[in-house]
């Protein structure tokens, strides 16, 4: 598999239920903090003025996310601002969709319900076209919440948080495919998902979980660099050293026996290498 020459960003902002309490928060840009859009910005090259098409399709409030979205980025300047409301498949390939997908510099998925975005997007040319841009092209594809946990080939879509340490408690399914050997997880602090990422990764050692705390999120180069962005915290779980695990010998119900997983905590600036497991931290002078 070649090197893709596009760049993910996956962000663990607040998703949209519908709520007046979600649309409240989203009205005051709380989880839409400047910093990370303005990364979204200068990636899809800001000197030259990017189109950025925003995707609502897993949000059941479509068009009050998109107008959340094109209120903050027109704070940072960036003017050229579409919204691309697929709702239904033939929305996806419609030829209108087809040509904006390609002339935009940067895809933006926002939050709602991943099911909806791998149901509805999943085996379509949109997917196929977005897919060849980002290994082809310095194209973006930055998702938020329900878009960031869609991005690997095996997406985390449901599961009782108080429970996850239960085998059968954490649902999974096939996501976009951007990254591979990926689980990605998102709110995760605020709404204690660290159990979800472990039963994940016990099930699929192989791979990498990534929990992204809301106002934080990850920018990915070259399939596999990841630095850390944002105020909170990126906690990456590897279990590529498990020593013990008893998922595959227990019934439903059961509660998790796992040995020696690898657990790293990221901020702002560190980088993981998604393919040595390698953590890079960044030193910051000391406070007097």
């Amino acid at each position: 598999m070649q090197t893709p020459k596009g760049f993910l960003i996956a962000v663990g902002g607040a998703e949209d239920k519908g709520s007046e309490i979600e649309r409240e928060r989203q009205n005051s840009l709380d989880f839409f903090k400047e910093g990370i859009l303005n990364q979204i910005v200068e990636l899809a090259g800001k000197k030259s003025d990017p189109k950025i098409e925003i995707v609502t399709t897993a949000s059941s409030i479509p068009d009050e996310v998109a107008q959340v979205y094109k209120k903050a980025f027109r704070k940072l300047g960036q003017i050229e601002i579409g919204h691309l409301k697929i709702s239904k498949r033939e929305d996806a390939d419609a030829k209108k969709t087809l040509e904006r997908l390609e002339k935009c510099n940067c895809i933006l998925f926002s939050g709602g319900d991943q099911l909806r975005l791998s149901s509805v997007l999943g085996g379509t040319e949109f997917l196929d076209i977005l897919h060849e841009r980002f290994e082809k092209e310095h194209f973006v594809i930055a998702g938020t919440s329900a878009g960031a946990a869609a991005m690997s080939n095996t997406m985390i879509c449901g599961g009782d948080e108080t429970k996850a340490y239960l085998k059968g408690k954490v649902e999974l399914s096939i996501g976009f495919g951007f990254l591979q050997e990926v689980i990605i997880d998102t709110h995760f602090d605020a709404r204690g998902r660290f159990g979800r990422l472990v039963q994940a990764i016990a099930a699929q050692p192989g791979a990498v979980g990534i929990g992204l705390d809301e106002d934080t999120g990850v920018v990915i180069e070259k399939g596999t660099k990841m630095r850390a962005i944002g105020s909170s915290s990126v906690v990456v779980v590897d279990g590529c050293n498990i020593s013990h695990n008893n998922i595959a010998d227990i019934r439903n119900g059961m509660p998790l026996s796992v040995g020696n997983f690898t657990v790293h905590v990221m901020t702002n600036s560190d980088v993981f290498d998604i393919n040595t497991r390698e953590f890079t931290s960044v030193s910051y002078p000391a406070h007097h």
